[in-house]
């Protein structure tokens, strides 16, 4: 078991998927990704969005993500994204 960012993630094979940012705070430096895959959504942490300056998503942004499931409910979320990217031109 690894920490991120805090949380407890189970060491097993990332998934990636592609999801819409439902809410963010980004005075917390934290949201919730939603996809098919991770029901009830995906914790994200700042440091795991990958773009230039500050690491914030606004909500409805399309991203693509690597997630994992935790080990324990982090925030309320089953699952925790790893290596979030923005996708383009959306």
């Amino acid at each position: 078991i690894a920490s991120l960012s805090g949380a407890n993630v189970l060491h097993h094979r990332e998934m990636t998927s592609r999801g819409i940012v439902r809410f963010w705070n980004s005075e917390d430096g934290w949201g919730v990704i939603d996809c098919e895959q991770t029901p009830g959504g995906c914790w994200a942490h700042f440091s795991e969005v990958e773009v230039e300056g500050f690491r914030k998503l606004a909500p409805g942004r399309h991203v693509t993500f690597e997630w994992q499931k935790a080990n324990g409910p982090v925030e309320g979320f089953a699952f925790v994204a790893v290596r979030v990217h923005p996708v383009e031109g959306e």
